[in-house]
């Protein structure tokens, strides 16, 4: 009881000190910079040109190296890709050891060992770090090459490009790098499944001999070591070590466009379209304009408390999150301001874009914003100091950069020194407005009229940032929608022959990510139809309904369809609905051309008789199908189906699609099928009885 007293009489008397010292109306003003204390490291220059730094902590029994290669920008050209396959080769065991070997040696030491071609890191406890030290030497000085490695990852590396096919996020980043730079800058290239297939394991020993070297090496340790022992471990793994002499590449400057303009690539399937808005900078780290613009950026574009996040989320709900971005250093780097917007606000999006790049470039910022923006940078710097890791890339950063040797001493302080007329000046020489790019991607019929009706000017470009043909846009169409579906039922075998079929039974294996499902797919006229989906002898899922009842049964659970279900499901007429476009209520429309992979296809409109729309494209030349896609709302979400299909073959008197590629995007991503037809059954005896 006596200590709760005093605890309450403690707490009574705080509050009434507090009461006479502090004037809660007015806000705390600022205190100054935070002094920031930096111990240098130590620095030793091996005679290979190798530049080693030690920083010692030894607060904890753990020490850490990485040896990062300054090579610069790296132009490819048709060899795109052999860099980044060069350096995982890297990881696949050495001359004395497989990857098996090198593997089980680094975890028997409780290691964390890694090489790429930028060069490597390691960590380990102080009493193993010497010999995982070594292992991450020996990975990077004698790599085996191993040939089924190579085929192994130059397999995956084509499966992600295929993977990323349809992703708007992954064209958008390769297309707006390509765009602002040109496809024939170090930092414009991209890798295609032609620059994959055309490496050979020669070219990637070439590029390792080239660019894994000690030349412009900067090789630093940070932990529980003294700088005797760290640089005695440096020559020991590499002070015999001789390679090819690098020199950091001369890169003519690209220009920004003479005036804003708006570039746009098409995705069909996507729910959300990519907005960059995009520049290129002049940016060094010792430019004295590099603080004031840090804060321009965090105040236009920076985090959540940001102009451009308040108001294409907050204020418009376009997005979930918009931001900005600046890049720095010795070579060009881009200013940009993103976000996914839903497709029927891009054009919406875009004019909000530009008016808050306009406003931070016209109108100075309001004080508090700008030290709001300074406080975020004072605590997460101070909180970053924490990381001994941190303070040792600031050595190699003020090498690497020729920045003074007290930059990051100062750096609060210099930081703290910016005021708003600094801002406003930095915001109009680095964040363009009149001679900028806008670069979209994704369902472009959903907002290009927005963008023209707006007055923009609309460029129209393909999946690898070529300037798109009259072929590939929508363009009046030849044929008439009628025509279109006659030529396809003439192409798969007539007429005739599809009124033939009255039952069908498909056996096909559907891949999702690596697991193996079993299809089996049952038609009978007129609108009967059954699923199933085993894996591993094992029913995952079953769909069946029996032209007036069905249901879904998924993991033992049985739903029933729902009435708009069943309506659809009675809508569906025979095995091949295409006899039947036109008629029953179903209505057909054309609405021009479009690309679909290589081949110029006709799009048309499909509108059932419950008014449920769809789209398919079919091939101008061929006039088979090539793909169908539609959009649902489920639960507030709004998903896109896709299926593409391909590698028609004969079965008896018709041709049937035997590759299926579907796909399904949300708001939050997607996810992409593959499915091998095994076998198709035309009029097999199948009963109502299949159905129930």
């Amino acid at each position: 009881m006596k200590k709760l007293f005093i605890i309450a009489v403690v707490s009574l008397l705080a509050q009434g000190i507090s009461a006479q010292t502090i004037d809660r109306s007015q806000k705390p003003k600022p205190g100054p910079a935070p002094v920031i204390t930096i111990g240098d490291p130590v620095i030793y220059k091996l005679a290979n040109g190798i530049t080693v730094l030690v920083v010692e902590n030894h607060k904890l029994p753990k020490v850490s190296a990485s040896f990062s290669i300054d090579a610069g920008p790296i132009t490819e050209g048709t060899k795109a890709g052999v860099v980044s396959l060069m350096g995982s080769m890297l990881n696949e065991g050495t001359t004395t050891k497989t990857k098996a070997q090198f593997d089980e040696a680094v975890d028997q030491l409780g290691a964390d060992v890694s090489a790429g071609a930028s060069g490597g890191s390691v960590s380990a406890l102080t009493r193993y770090f010497s010999p995982a030290f070594l292992l991450m030497a020996e990975s990077l000085r004698q790599p085996s090459f191993p040939a089924a490695s190579f085929e192994k990852l130059k397999s995956q590396t084509l499966t992600g490009l295929k993977s990323n096919e349809k992703s708007a996020k992954a064209i958008s980043s390769r297309v707006v790098n390509a765009l602002v730079y040109g496809k024939n800058h170090p930092n414009g290239e991209f890798t295609t499944e032609n620059s994959i297939n055309g490496i050979t394991l020669d070219d990637v020993k070439a590029a390792y001999k080239k660019y894994v070297t000690p030349s412009r090496g900067y090789l630093t340790f940070v932990g529980d070591i003294k700088p005797e022992a760290a640089k005695a471990l440096a020559e020991k793994a590499f002070g015999d070590w001789k390679g090819s002499t690098l020199t950091l590449p001369v890169l003519a400057k690209v220009s920004n466009p003479a005036k804003t303009e708006v570039d746009v690539v098409n995705v069909s399937n996507a729910v959300q379209s990519e907005i960059t808005v995009t520049n290129l900078i002049d940016l060094p780290m010792n430019n004295p304009d590099y603080f004031a613009v840090l804060l321009a950026n965090q105040i236009l574009g920076g985090g959540s408390e940001s102009r451009l996040f308040m108001n294409l989320r907050e204020k418009h709900g376009f997005t979930y999150g918009a931001y900005s971005n600046t890049g720095a250093g010795r070579f060009q780097s881009k200013f940009t301001a993103n976000a996914a917007v839903r497709n029927e606000k891009v054009d919406s999006a875009v004019v909000e874009f530009l008016k808050e790049i306009n406003t931070i470039r016209t109108v100075k910022v309001s004080a508090e914003e700008l030290q709001n923006a300074k406080n975020l940078y004072n605590g997460s710097f101070a909180l970053g100091l924490e990381n001994p890791a941190r303070t040792a890339s600031f050595a190699s950063n003020i090498l690497i950069n020729g920045l003074p040797k007290d930059f990051y001493r100062t750096y609060l302080q210099k930081l703290n020194a910016v005021t708003t007329d600094d801002v406003l000046r930095v915001a109009k020489k680095y964040f363009s407005h009149d001679n900028t790019r806008v670069i979209i991607v994704g369902k472009t019929e959903a907002f290009v009229p927005g963008l023209k009706k707006a007055g923009f000017t609309v460029n129209t470009f393909d999946n690898y940032a070529t300037p798109a043909s009259a072929t590939s846009t929508t363009t009046a169409p030849t044929k008439s929608a009628k025509e279109i579906i006659s030529s396809y039922i003439t192409a798969i075998g007539g007429e005739a022959a599809l009124k033939k079929v009255t039952s069908l039974e498909e056996t096909s294996e559907m891949d999702i990510q690596g697991n193996k499902l079993a299809l089996n797919t049952k038609k009978l006229s007129p609108n009967f139809s059954a699923m199933e989906a085993t894996m591993m002898g094992q029913t995952a899922m079953k769909q069946a309904f029996n032209g007036t009842t069905g249901y879904q049964s998924s993991m033992g659970k049985k739903v029933d369809l729902t009435a708009e279900e069943i309506a659809e499901a009675k809508a569906s007429k025979g095995i091949f609905g295409q006899l039947y476009y036109g008629t029953e209520g179903n209505k057909i429309e054309v609405a021009g051309t479009a690309k679909v992979g290589t081949a110029n296809a006709y799009k048309l409109i499909v509108t059932s008789a419950l008014g449920k729309k769809r789209t398919e494209y079919y091939d101008v030349t061929s006039g088979l199908l090539l793909k169908e896609e539609n959009t649902i709302t489920k639960d507030n979400n709004e998903i896109t189906q896709t299926v593409e299909y391909s590698n028609y073959k004969k079965v008896g008197d018709v041709l049937f699609p035997h590759t299926l590629v579907r796909s399904i995007q949300t708001a939050k991503g997607g996810q992409e099928f593959n499915i091998s037809v095994k076998e198709v059954k035309i009029n097999p005896a199948l009963k109502a009885s299949d159905f129930n």
